[in-house]
């Protein structure tokens, strides 16, 4: 399971959810909604520092991250993260890492 964040949606955090470096993303899943794998769940996230995070990646000392807690929402795929120019927000992707 890895985290990837387009330019765009990188520019977007930073810009209108006013991140620093040291900041931490976190996503999880959230009852309500839907997602490209999941019906009754769709991805939130909350602006807070990591604590043992099962995936992450830092861009431009933010880093974004997915803990134990969430893991089944994410499991057997990848979670890339763009940005929706007609949402203005961001947009996420499943990917397969299954083989």
């Amino acid at each position: 399971m890895k985290i990837e964040l387009t330019k765009e949606a990188e520019k977007w955090f930073e810009d209108e959810v006013e991140l620093e470096p040291g900041s931490g993303v976190h996503f999880y899943g959230k009852v309500y909604g839907k997602t490209m794998v999941h019906d009754g769940f769709s991805i939130a996230f909350k602006i807070e520092k990591p604590v043992n995070p099962v995936a992450s990646t830092e861009v431009n000392g933010i880093t974004y991250y997915i803990t134990a807690a969430d893991e089944w929402f994410f499991a057997r795929y990848d979670l890339k993260v763009d940005y929706d120019s007609k949402t203005d927000g961001p947009v996420y992707i499943f990917e397969s890492n299954e083989d």
